[in-house]
């Protein structure tokens, strides 16, 4: 075989039509392979030839990053004053423009290469496995490594890595709306279809990006990465990804600065060319105000603050696939969560069995139990890997032991779907009669045996009373019949009740306090009776504002089902459609809502949540469908990417409003001056780099302190609160700007080159000084310490602005010296600045906390599109909009706090 692998191995492009149309034997020849799959070494050259099955991967690339750097427009409004500086001859002023062209190039780009780098490693870390024969034998490989030839096998949930000719099929459906649009589940058969079929029509055939619906299949490889069907388009459609509602705000933030700098710089220009002033010059000192009154850094400090959260998070067992949606993750206030494995330990035993009639043992019903898996027992005892947690937990009870897998023939089987909420089994026992057993949710499977007897009632009850799972069992003889379809799932008769236990976690109770304490109220949507939910609850302390059923949810009107979702804490019983319309309406109410599930029935309640979160145990679609993924399915944990998300918005927020108020201040000053004056005021170069300078020491933000009430409740972008801010802070710095002008014109009768000096120093002092004002809502220092690193960091930037007048640069750069009286007043002048910033501030704050309404109004988000992309076969399916919540609480509860917005 390997003398035809290594002569075909150039000729692997067979189309997937054409494999669609050939015997499942014919294609595993054409493709040089076999029932046994590839040999390691075949499959490592196939791999080294056709490379990895991945559509895109998440490498960082340097040369892309750097060339985003230069596709900044207010990188290019540099070059271009850098540009008309030298055309006008004034080297120096191009040199200085020049530099901080390098400056801000090298940081923008070394901040934004780092976060590049941290979403690699966070991509490197959720892969997903697949089933595949090599050498004859089954093992777990990276669906990355697949190469075509192999011969993998899927199950329920499996997200299909490749585009797959079928050999053998189980009750086979996928989900292919993703490349035909269909939204009923597609059949596939094995036998091969016409010629010339279309895509829809290919039964034997599964694709890449496609999901398993229902039954199991085994398959072979034709195409992967780029050249499968998914690939194709993917490739073709490119990389767009839905922005989330941090991206949308700094989007609605740069705006506001582009109003505000196309204003000011027209009003500049024109004013200066009234009053004659040369028109180059006019036009360079436009642009200097310009540049000036942007925050050049902002992409850099936001990159830093992602960058770093994306860390932090990590060492905290949080992995989120998009930088971006960390904030995204603070934002949530309403929480919708399965109980298995967050609320209880997720370790589910089997307890023992509940006949319900005489001619039924326990150790009867546990194999009838056992037989209705989807196991293949066929030999030898199963093994429970790959099985359900319940199945499982059948596998490995001690009571398993003495099944006697050999007396027993399975004939067909009808596998486990959330639809039916069952598993059927045609088995043949050693007597030779075939017999039909249904395992399943009690509701489901005692609807297929006739009425209930009251006894047999009252024992499930007092089962879900105790907070057990419970499973029936039913059966019927089933002579003649040879195939199963789901008609015959009917006259069957209840055998008994499979008990099994799954405690409550010991920190659950803990982790539903930290969460309570975040503002965040969490629901409980669960497979299971209600009667167990409620138990669950009970036994955490945890009042619930009530349960509603599937049924109930079925019967509700959108209207009725929102208005109940708000205070209702458990839905029980409920189907995956159901939980995805529970979480669209309770977004629509207003807030955030998350999800947090694990399964294939979650993945499309994912998809419509706020911020979807799964875990690195979850089925492939539901990590793919997940913007967030946790190593450890614990509340807790999530609670740290909650704080770690609010901490991240609450430090961009503090650099926002630092550059747009003191930016503002200075730019406005210089408007001001410019007009005033005799003489420009500032040169184009000294505003630059007085900017970059301030901006500099901001980088420190993202690691400082964010105070403890920031981080009780979700905060949202707000324009008009950043613009309020502005029209008030500016304004204060621009009075003490026009201080130093009076101070440095009448006191010290100061010559344009010591003016100019003056000012940058009294610049670079008072707005860097007042982010330790504006960080925070309390008493500076006092009640509220910056991290070290800022402290250090601004420190150091009004050193290095007081230093270059003076140093020997200084003629270099337009300055003159300044006498030793100034830097008296200066001192004086920037504690009088301080003082009424922090007086202003607690105005401001205590004006804008009167100004919020009771109860915040909805926050308006896009909708998004989703979209399975980027794939080294790991997906980005982000989704943003909004929720309301209601809170779990205990006996004790907690007042709720608003929504900040910011």
């Amino acid at each position: 075989m390997t003398d035809v692998n290594v002569q075909e191995r150039g000729s692997l492009q067979l189309p997937i039509a054409d494999a669609a149309s050939l015997t499942a034997e014919q294609t595993l020849t054409r493709l040089g392979s076999g029932p046994g799959g590839l040999s390691e070494e075949e499959a490592a050259g196939r791999l080294e030839q056709l490379g990895p099955n991945a559509v895109r991967t998440h490498r960082a690339n340097a040369w892309a990053v750097l060339g985003r750097q230069f596709a900044s427009p207010i990188l290019i409004l540099l070059i271009i004053t850098a540009g008309l500086s030298l055309f006008l001859g004034d080297a120096t002023n191009s040199i200085v423009i020049g530099v901080i062209l390098l400056v801000s190039v090298g940081l923008g780009f070394t901040n934004e290469y780092r976060a590049e780098l941290a979403s690699e490693a966070l991509h490197s870390r959720v892969t997903h496995q697949a089933a595949v024969q090599r050498g004859g034998a089954t093992r777990e490989v990276d669906v990355t490594a697949l190469v075509p030839g192999d011969v993998v096998h899927l199950s329920l949930g499996a997200i299909v890595p490749a585009d797959i000719r079928l050999l053998t099929t189980n009750n086979l459906h996928c989900d292919e709306s993703i490349l035909t649009g269909e939204s009923q589940p597609a059949a596939k058969d094995p036998a091969p279809v016409a010629p010339g079929a279309s895509l829809a029509d290919l039964a034997s055939c599964v694709f890449m990006g496609t999901v398993v619906q229902s039954g199991g299949c085994s398959g072979v490889v034709v195409a992967t990465g780029g050249r499968a069907e998914f690939g194709r388009i993917a490739l073709g459609l490119g990389e767009r990804q839905p922005q989330t509602e941090f991206q949308l705000g700094l989007k609605r933030f740069s705006f506001l600065l582009l109003q505000v700098a196309v204003v000011l710089t027209s009003l500049i220009f024109v004013a200066n060319l009234l009053l004659a002033r040369p028109l180059l010059e006019s036009l360079l000192f436009s642009l200097a105000i310009a540049v000036g009154i942007t925050p050049q850094l902002l992409p850099a400090v936001v990159s830093t603050s992602l960058a770093t959260g994306t860390r932090q998070l990590a060492k905290r067992k949080v992995l989120v696939k998009r930088l971006v949606c960390i904030e995204d993750l603070g934002d949530m206030d309403i929480l919708v969560t399965d109980k298995t494995g967050t609320l209880t330990e997720g370790k589910i035993s089997f307890t023992h069995a509940l006949p319900a009639s005489d001619g039924t043992s326990d150790d009867g019903l546990l194999t009838l139990g056992l037989l209705a898996t989807e196991a293949d027992y066929a030999g030898a005892k199963a093994s429970s890997a790959g099985q359900n947690p319940l199945d499982a937990a059948l596998w490995e009870s001690p009571g398993a032991a003495a099944f006697e897998p050999g007396r027993f023939q399975r004939l067909d089987l009808i596998g486990f779907d959330h639809q039916r909420r069952r598993t059927t089994v045609l088995v043949r026992d050693s007597d030779g009669q075939p017999r039909l057993v249904t395992k399943g949710a009690p509701e489901d499977v005692l609807a297929l045996c006739g009425p209930t007897s009251p006894a047999v009632q009252a024992m499930l009850d007092e089962q879900f009373d105790a907070g057990a799972r419970v499973v029936a069992v039913a059966t019927r003889p089933a002579a003649g019949l040879a195939k199963l379809t789901p008609a015959d799932e009917h006259g069957l008769t209840l055998a008994g009740f499979l008990v099994f236990l799954d405690k409550p976690k010991a920190n659950a109770r803990q982790s539903l306090d930290r969460l309570e304490a975040l503002g965040i109220s969490v629901k409980l949507a669960t497979g299971d009776n209600a009667k167990v939910a409620e138990k669950v609850c009970t036994d955490l302390d945890v009042i619930s504002g009530g349960t509603l059923t599937g049924a109930q949810v079925e019967a509700m009107s959108d209207a009725d089902l929102a208005a109940a979702a708000r205070t209702a804490t458990i839905f029980a019983r409920v189907s995956p459609e159901q939980k995805a319309r529970i979480i669209t309406l309770l977004r629509q109410s207003g807030g955030a809502v998350g999800f947090m599930g694990d399964g294939v029935n979650d993945a499309l309640a994912l998809h419509k949540a706020d911020i979807g979160i799964s875990v690195d145990t979850a089925t492939d679609v539901a990590k793919d469908a997940a913007d967030v993924v946790l190593l450890d399915k614990d509340l807790g944990v999530l609670a740290d990417g909650v704080m770690e998300g609010r901490r991240i918005f609450a430090n961009t927020i503090k650099y926002v409003l630092m550059g747009t108020s003191s930016n503002f201040g200075n730019m406005f000053s210089a408007a001001v001056a410019s007009v005033v004056l005799s003489f420009l005021p500032m040169l184009p170069g000294q505003i630059l780099l007085n900017n970059l300078l301030y901006d500099s020491g901001q980088l420190a933000i993202p690691g400082d302190r964010v105070d403890k009430e920031q981080l009780r409740a979700p905060s949202h972008w707000n324009i008009a609160f950043i613009r309020r801010f502005m029209l008030l802070f500016g304004p204060i710095s621009s009075l003490f700007d026009f201080a130093t002008f009076a101070l440095m014109l009448f006191v010290f009768d100061a010559a344009p080159g010591e003016f100019r000096a003056g000012w940058f120093i009294e610049s670079i002092a008072t707005q860097t000084l007042i982010i330790f004002a504006i960080r925070t809502r309390r008493v500076p220092f006092l009640r509220s310490r910056p991290s070290n690193g800022l402290i250090a960091a601004s420190l150091g930037v009004v050193a290095v602005g007081v230093f270059l007048p003076l140093s020997p640069l200084a003629g270099v750069l337009g300055f003159d010296p300044l006498p030793v009286p100034f830097f008296l007043a200066l001192l004086g002048m920037v504690v009088v600045y301080l003082v009424l910033v922090e007086l202003a501030k607690q105005w401001f704050f205590a004006r804008d906390a009167q100004q919020l309404p009771a109860t915040p109004p909805p926050v308006q988000r896009r909708h998004a599109t989703h979209h399975i992309s980027r794939r080294a076969f790991r997906f980005s399916i982000p989704v943003r909009v909004p929720p309301l919540r209601a809170p779990v609480a205990r006996q004790k509860g907690r007042r709720r706090r608003p929504v900040r917005n910011l």
